[in-house]
Protein backbone atom coordinates (compact mmCIF):
# COMPACT_ATOMS: atom_id res chain seq x y z
CA UNK A 1 0.00 0.00 0.00
CA UNK A 2 1.18 3.47 -0.56
CA UNK A 3 -0.12 6.82 1.12
CA UNK A 4 -0.18 10.35 0.68
CA UNK A 5 -0.25 13.96 2.45
CA UNK A 6 -4.33 15.23 2.34
CA UNK A 7 -5.71 17.56 4.03
CA UNK A 8 -7.35 15.15 6.35
CA UNK A 9 -4.30 13.47 7.36
CA UNK A 10 -2.38 10.38 5.22
CA UNK A 11 -4.17 8.52 2.97
CA UNK A 12 -3.66 4.77 2.44
CA UNK A 13 -4.14 3.46 -1.26
CA UNK A 14 -4.52 -0.50 -1.75
CA UNK A 15 -3.44 0.11 -5.54
CA UNK A 16 -1.49 3.02 -7.41
CA UNK A 17 -3.85 2.10 -10.87
CA UNK A 18 -6.73 0.81 -11.63
CA UNK A 19 -7.28 0.20 -15.39
CA UNK A 20 -10.80 0.03 -15.95
CA UNK A 21 -13.14 -0.78 -19.05
CA UNK A 22 -17.00 0.01 -18.44
CA UNK A 23 -20.20 -0.34 -20.31
CA UNK A 24 -22.35 -3.34 -21.61
CA UNK A 25 -21.29 -6.11 -24.03
CA UNK A 26 -24.65 -6.80 -24.90
CA UNK A 27 -25.18 -3.19 -27.06
CA UNK A 28 -22.68 -3.04 -29.96
CA UNK A 29 -20.58 -0.65 -29.10
CA UNK A 30 -21.07 0.29 -25.61
CA UNK A 31 -19.30 -3.10 -25.25
CA UNK A 32 -15.82 -0.72 -26.42
CA UNK A 33 -14.30 -0.08 -22.80
CA UNK A 34 -14.46 -3.92 -21.54
CA UNK A 35 -13.63 -5.34 -25.03
CA UNK A 36 -10.77 -2.10 -24.77
CA UNK A 37 -9.89 -3.44 -20.86
CA UNK A 38 -9.48 -7.50 -22.02
CA UNK A 39 -7.15 -6.15 -25.25
CA UNK A 40 -5.03 -4.17 -22.78
CA UNK A 41 -5.10 -7.53 -20.57
CA UNK A 42 -3.91 -9.71 -23.21
CA UNK A 43 -1.59 -7.10 -24.79
CA UNK A 44 0.97 -6.47 -21.83
CA UNK A 45 2.48 -8.07 -18.87
CA UNK A 46 1.11 -7.90 -15.38
CA UNK A 47 2.86 -4.34 -13.18
CA UNK A 48 2.76 -3.95 -9.84
CA UNK A 49 0.54 -1.56 -8.22
CA UNK A 50 -1.56 -1.66 -11.46
CA UNK A 51 -4.92 -3.62 -11.82
CA UNK A 52 -7.04 -4.33 -15.24
CA UNK A 53 -10.77 -4.54 -14.11
CA UNK A 54 -13.54 -5.39 -16.83
CA UNK A 55 -16.05 -2.91 -14.96
CA UNK A 56 -19.14 -3.94 -16.84
CA UNK A 57 -22.52 -2.77 -16.15
CA UNK A 58 -21.25 -2.79 -12.11
CA UNK A 59 -22.21 0.67 -11.24
CA UNK A 60 -21.67 1.18 -7.49
CA UNK A 61 -20.41 -1.94 -6.76
CA UNK A 62 -17.04 -0.47 -7.62
CA UNK A 63 -17.02 2.29 -5.37
CA UNK A 64 -14.57 0.35 -3.46
CA UNK A 65 -12.47 0.03 -6.81
CA UNK A 66 -12.94 3.63 -7.14
CA UNK A 67 -12.39 4.75 -3.54
CA UNK A 68 -8.93 2.21 -3.09
CA UNK A 69 -6.97 3.49 -6.29
CA UNK A 70 -4.57 6.74 -6.65
CA UNK A 71 -5.29 7.13 -10.34
CA UNK A 72 -8.12 5.33 -12.41
CA UNK A 73 -7.54 5.14 -16.45
CA UNK A 74 -11.17 4.20 -17.79
CA UNK A 75 -11.97 2.80 -21.29
CA UNK A 76 -15.34 3.95 -22.54
CA UNK A 77 -17.40 4.92 -25.62
CA UNK A 78 -17.90 8.75 -25.22
CA UNK A 79 -20.43 11.27 -27.24
CA UNK A 80 -17.62 13.57 -28.75
CA UNK A 81 -20.39 15.03 -30.72
CA UNK A 82 -17.73 13.72 -33.89
CA UNK A 83 -18.04 11.27 -36.36
CA UNK A 84 -18.43 7.57 -35.37
CA UNK A 85 -14.67 5.75 -34.46
CA UNK A 86 -13.26 9.35 -33.38
CA UNK A 87 -10.91 8.35 -30.30
CA UNK A 88 -9.96 10.78 -27.97
CA UNK A 89 -8.57 11.16 -24.79
CA UNK A 90 -9.95 13.17 -21.72
CA UNK A 91 -7.55 14.62 -18.51
CA UNK A 92 -8.85 17.26 -15.95
CA UNK A 93 -12.37 19.05 -16.27
CA UNK A 94 -13.16 17.38 -19.22
CA UNK A 95 -13.94 13.64 -17.21
CA UNK A 96 -16.31 15.85 -14.92
CA UNK A 97 -18.66 16.62 -18.71
CA UNK A 98 -17.74 13.13 -20.06
CA UNK A 99 -19.15 11.46 -16.74
CA UNK A 100 -21.81 13.30 -16.16
CA UNK A 101 -23.15 12.36 -19.94
CA UNK A 102 -25.29 9.14 -20.52
CA UNK A 103 -25.08 8.16 -24.32
CA UNK A 104 -27.65 5.61 -23.44
CA UNK A 105 -30.37 4.08 -20.79
CA UNK A 106 -27.26 1.17 -20.30
CA UNK A 107 -24.11 3.12 -19.27
CA UNK A 108 -22.76 3.07 -16.53
CA UNK A 109 -23.02 6.26 -14.34
CA UNK A 110 -19.41 6.49 -13.25
CA UNK A 111 -20.11 10.14 -12.57
CA UNK A 112 -22.42 8.87 -9.47
CA UNK A 113 -19.35 6.69 -8.63
CA UNK A 114 -16.82 9.78 -8.78
CA UNK A 115 -19.23 12.41 -6.67
CA UNK A 116 -19.38 9.45 -3.75
CA UNK A 117 -15.88 8.74 -3.80
CA UNK A 118 -15.56 12.59 -3.14
CA UNK A 119 -18.50 12.37 -0.43
CA UNK A 120 -16.53 9.94 1.05
CA UNK A 121 -13.37 12.31 0.85
CA UNK A 122 -11.90 9.66 -1.60
CA UNK A 123 -11.79 10.65 -4.51
CA UNK A 124 -8.42 9.27 -7.13
CA UNK A 125 -5.88 11.97 -7.43
CA UNK A 126 -6.12 11.83 -11.25
CA UNK A 127 -8.23 10.16 -13.68
CA UNK A 128 -7.80 9.78 -17.52
CA UNK A 129 -10.35 8.65 -19.83
CA UNK A 130 -9.44 6.97 -23.19
CA UNK A 131 -13.21 7.07 -25.16
CA UNK A 132 -14.80 6.49 -28.79
CA UNK A 133 -17.53 7.36 -30.76
CA UNK A 134 -19.93 4.85 -30.71
CA UNK A 135 -21.59 4.36 -34.07
CA UNK A 136 -23.95 1.50 -33.02
CA UNK A 137 -26.12 1.13 -29.22
CA UNK A 138 -28.90 -0.28 -30.44
CA UNK A 139 -28.28 -3.73 -31.40
CA UNK A 140 -28.71 -5.95 -29.08
CA UNK A 141 -26.84 -8.92 -28.98
CA UNK A 142 -24.28 -7.19 -31.18
CA UNK A 143 -20.46 -6.80 -31.10
CA UNK A 144 -18.26 -3.67 -31.93
CA UNK A 145 -19.08 -2.09 -35.68
CA UNK A 146 -15.71 -2.39 -37.59
CA UNK A 147 -14.66 1.11 -36.95
CA UNK A 148 -14.82 0.93 -33.43
CA UNK A 149 -13.29 -2.22 -33.29
CA UNK A 150 -10.40 -1.21 -35.16
CA UNK A 151 -9.14 1.96 -32.86
CA UNK A 152 -8.92 -0.66 -30.13
CA UNK A 153 -5.03 -1.08 -30.66
CA UNK A 154 -5.09 2.97 -30.77
CA UNK A 155 -6.84 2.90 -27.40
CA UNK A 156 -4.13 0.41 -26.05
CA UNK A 157 -1.00 2.73 -27.43
CA UNK A 158 -3.01 5.97 -25.33
CA UNK A 159 -3.22 3.94 -22.57
CA UNK A 160 0.33 2.89 -22.53
CA UNK A 161 1.54 6.61 -22.83
CA UNK A 162 -0.71 7.15 -19.81
CA UNK A 163 0.60 4.83 -17.53
CA UNK A 164 4.26 5.92 -18.88
CA UNK A 165 3.51 9.72 -17.63
CA UNK A 166 2.21 7.96 -14.56
CA UNK A 167 5.48 6.07 -13.95
CA UNK A 168 5.04 2.80 -15.26
CA UNK A 169 6.53 1.09 -18.31
CA UNK A 170 4.61 -1.72 -19.73
CA UNK A 171 6.09 -4.68 -21.38
CA UNK A 172 4.08 -6.50 -24.19
CA UNK A 173 3.29 -10.13 -23.79
CA UNK A 174 5.21 -12.59 -26.14
CA UNK A 175 3.81 -13.61 -29.49
CA UNK A 176 1.27 -16.40 -28.30
CA UNK A 177 1.07 -16.55 -24.60
CA UNK A 178 -1.46 -18.04 -23.23
CA UNK A 179 -3.76 -15.46 -20.69
CA UNK A 180 -6.55 -15.96 -18.78
CA UNK A 181 -9.29 -13.60 -19.82
CA UNK A 182 -10.83 -11.28 -17.13
CA UNK A 183 -13.85 -12.43 -17.41
CA UNK A 184 -15.59 -15.71 -18.46
CA UNK A 185 -14.19 -17.40 -21.57
CA UNK A 186 -17.55 -17.31 -23.14
CA UNK A 187 -18.05 -13.99 -22.82
CA UNK A 188 -14.52 -13.27 -24.80
CA UNK A 189 -15.39 -11.23 -28.61
CA UNK A 190 -14.49 -13.89 -30.37
CA UNK A 191 -16.60 -16.74 -28.45
CA UNK A 192 -19.75 -13.86 -28.16
CA UNK A 193 -19.40 -13.10 -32.32
CA UNK A 194 -18.90 -16.70 -33.03
CA UNK A 195 -21.85 -17.87 -30.70
CA UNK A 196 -24.25 -15.12 -31.82
CA UNK A 197 -27.47 -16.63 -32.98
CA UNK A 198 -29.06 -15.50 -36.48
CA UNK A 199 -32.25 -13.25 -36.36
CA UNK A 200 -34.22 -15.85 -37.06
CA UNK A 201 -33.08 -17.58 -33.54
CA UNK A 202 -33.31 -14.40 -31.35
CA UNK A 203 -34.98 -11.37 -31.31
CA UNK A 204 -32.50 -8.09 -31.62
CA UNK A 205 -35.81 -6.01 -29.62
CA UNK A 206 -35.84 -7.45 -26.67
CA UNK A 207 -37.40 -10.99 -24.78
CA UNK A 208 -41.04 -11.36 -26.88
CA UNK A 209 -42.56 -12.81 -23.31
CA UNK A 210 -42.53 -9.68 -22.33
CA UNK A 211 -43.66 -7.88 -25.76
CA UNK A 212 -47.12 -7.29 -27.01
CA UNK A 213 -46.55 -8.97 -30.26
CA UNK A 214 -44.28 -11.86 -31.27
CA UNK A 215 -40.57 -11.20 -32.66
CA UNK A 216 -40.04 -10.84 -36.31
CA UNK A 217 -43.82 -9.05 -36.72
CA UNK A 218 -44.21 -6.19 -38.63
CA UNK A 219 -47.17 -3.70 -37.31
CA UNK A 220 -48.72 -2.02 -41.22
CA UNK A 221 -50.07 1.86 -40.71
CA UNK A 222 -53.58 0.93 -39.91
CA UNK A 223 -52.04 -1.11 -36.69
CA UNK A 224 -52.63 -4.27 -37.43
CA UNK A 225 -50.27 -6.91 -36.48
CA UNK A 226 -48.40 -8.57 -39.68
CA UNK A 227 -46.58 -11.87 -38.05
CA UNK A 228 -43.82 -13.76 -40.42
CA UNK A 229 -44.87 -16.70 -38.71
CA UNK A 230 -48.38 -16.76 -39.49
CA UNK A 231 -50.19 -15.09 -36.60
CA UNK A 232 -50.82 -16.66 -33.01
Amino acid sequence: MQTTGSEAGLRTFAREVLVLGIGNILWADEGFGPRAAEAFHQAFRPVEGVDVMDGGTLGGFLINEITSSRRILVFDCCDFHLAPGYLGVLRGDEVGVWSSTKISPHQTGFNDLLATAAMLDASPQEVAVVGVQPEELNDYGGSLTPRVKARISEALEEAAAILKEWGFALERRADGETVAPLAEAVLTMNAYEADRPSDADACRLGDERFMRLAAGAAMDPLGEADHKDGGR
